[in-house]
């Protein structure tokens, strides 16, 4: 799980242009919208289409995307679950 954790990092700082952060400077369990990381809607589009093209997973609900982008970690159990790829 903790390399899945860490190459979520990476493939979410590239996609997302986070020149700024390391993937060392995420928390595995701080929320990535609001006061977390920051991100935005658009951010979260960014995640849907990772989740796509690296794992094969196609949320039919973007709804939904709102507990499985909560943290990093529930990024990864989710992936970790569902995963095609």
């Amino acid at each position: 799980m903790e390399e899945l954790i860490l190459t979520l990092k990476e493939q979410i700082i590239d996609a997302l242009n986070l020149e700024e952060i390391a993937p060392e400077d995420i928390d595995n369990d701080a929320p990535l919208f609001g006061d977390g990381l920051g991100l935005d809607s658009i951010d979260a589009l960014e995640l849907i289409v990772i989740l796509d093209r690296f794992y094969g997973i196609k949320l039919a609900n973007p709804a939904e995307g709102k507990n499985i982008f909560k943290s990093i970690r529930t990024i990864a159990d989710y992936v970790a679950t569902n995963r095609t790829k």
